[in-house]
Order: C-alpha cells, then sequence, then structure tokens
C-alpha cells in the first residue's frame, strides 16, 4: 500500500506511464467515451468522488504542461473554470466548444470518470515534464 499519492492502482499507472504531449480527461459522468479510449471509473455516485477531488490528486503527480475546458464551461460557471485553472497551474488554459473538446477526447490516453453532476465539469490535461 503507497503511503500518499494517487491510491487507484490503475489512474497511478496510467499518470506514472504519461509523457510530453499526452492527454488525460477528468471528466463528469456524462461525457461519452470513445472507442478505443481506456475509462477509469471512479464514479460511485452523484457527487462521488467529486470532479475536483480527483482532479486536485491528479494534479499533484501529473506534470500538466497545458489544459483544455469547453468554452460552455468558462461562460456558465467562471468559478470552476478558475478553480481548474488554479488547481493545475495553468490559469484559463484552452478553451474550445464542447463538441471540439469531445472530439478532442479520441486522442487521449484514458478518460478518469468522476460522479461530478456539474454540467461540463471536464477537463484535458496535456502532459508536460517534469524538468
Amino acid at each position: 500500500m503507497r503511503r500518499t499519492g494517487l491510491q487507484h492502482g490503475r489512474l497511478s499507472a496510467i499518470v506514472a506511464a504519461m509523457g510530453h504531449g499526452d492527454r488525460l480527461v477528468i471528466a463528469d459522468p456524462g461525457l461519452p467515451v470513445p472507442a478505443g479510449v481506456e475509462c477509469v471509473d471512479l464514479a460511485v455516485c452523484a457527487g462521488v468522488p467529486g470532479f475536483m477531488d480527483v482532479l486536485r490528486a491528479v494534479a499533484a503527480e501529473l506534470a500538466i504542461e497545458g489544459i483544455v475546458i469547453a468554452e460552455e464551461l468558462a461562460a456558465g460557471n467562471p468559478a470552476l473554470a478558475r478553480e481548474i485553472g488554479g488547481a493545475t497551474g495553468r490559469g484559463d488554459g484552452t478553451i474550445v466548444p464542447h463538441e471540439e473538446f469531445k472530439r478532442m477526447t479520441r486522442e487521449a490516453t484514458a478518460i478518469v470518470r468522476t460522479g461530478e453532476f456539474t454540467p461540463y465539469a471536464n477537463v484535458i490535461l496535456v502532459g508536460g515534464v517534469a524538468f
């Protein structure tokens, strides 16, 4: 058993294996998972686990070069958009229409499904380097 950090074995392995430019999506349970993209389903029930809890845990271990959020989130819930930027250290990031966001998930290493019931609570994390 690990003492600190991500406790979910598969999620920890995905983060450890990510390289520069690889994408990891943290998502609400409504975001479609494209065929061929791994889904790490953490959702237990509405709100459990929360989107920001999962994002903070992943961000503590992943070198993040950039983030992508949907413009619907940025416009409809600017407080959450700011919280995402703060938790990742990447500010506003790239903002795209939700349909483009969904297309971008096709290139993800994995999608991590949370129990979050907030509309558009999704982010693409772009892997960076630790040096």
